[in-house]
């Protein structure tokens, strides 16, 4: 008697979303206290497959991934009194030229290179509006403006370059990438970082659904493979 693979094809498929979802789960809590990380979603789509005998219908629906989207949401701000850390509180990012290209953060603990620049903590270097680097002296003074202007010693030496992201997408390193647009609803906050925005009681919830979710699956497998091995010790017969 042939086998049916089918219902084989959409459990193991239904397993590995559990999977995935198991994987986002433990990289967002693993990322729950770094400073300005978004925190990861999995979204699932439904693919019918129709019956191969007549009368051909969509018996058979099984889970397919659609997309990881990043929820841009406020993280709570934390304050470190250090005049080079910043946070955004409201919409945007920073932008960052780096050795793969210019990509955005909200992780403003900012260092001053030893070329005399602003740079991030992974040492990639904060642009200003003009896209340019930041150049600052190492022992001055700094003040930066809730509108984001830069000062040394009283004196204004650019203004940080905050835009809006579309299609955003997590690259590592608190960096992300996506669709620049003009940002207008933002404060910047001298002093102060942005926590990441994991709930990680939510997170430790998804977690143990996603292994519940797995272990159903596989175990459901086991249950079609006896249940097949029966009926071809039937057909035996």
């Amino acid at each position: 008697m042939a086998v049916n693979f089918q219902p084989v094809y959409i459990l193991a498929s239904g397993g590995e979303r559990a999977l995935e979802q198991l994987s986002t789960a433990t990289n967002n809590i693993s990322n729950a206290n770094t400073t300005g990380f978004k925190k990861l979603l999995v979204r699932e789509m439904s693919q019918k497959i129709p019956e191969n005998l007549p009368p051909a219908s969509d018996l058979f629906v099984f889970p397919r991934f659609m997309d990881s989207p990043t929820l841009n949401k406020q993280g709570n701000l934390i304050k470190t009194d250090n005049p080079l850390d910043v946070a955004i509180e409201g919409d945007g990012f920073f932008t960052v030229e780096t050795g793969v290209g210019r990509l955005y953060t909200r992780n403003g603990h900012f260092n001053i290179s030893s070329d005399g620049f602003l740079v991030t903590s992974s040492g990639g270097y904060l642009l200003d509006e003009n896209g340019n680097r930041i150049r600052v002296n190492q022992n001055g003074r700094i003040d930066i403006t809730r509108e984001g202007f830069i000062y040394q010693d009283g004196q204004q030496i650019g203004k940080l370059r905050v835009v809006n992201l579309q299609n955003l997408s997590h690259v590592g390193d608190s960096y992300y990438t996506g669709q620049e647009s003009p940002a207008g609803n933002f404060k910047i906050n001298q002093g102060y970082l942005e926590n990441s925005n994991v709930e990680i009681v939510k997170e430790m919830v998804n977690l143990i659904n996603s292994h519940r979710r797995f272990d159903i699956y596989m175990n459901l497998v086991k249950s079609l493979d006896m249940l097949e091995g029966k009926v071809n010790d039937i057909g035996k017969a």
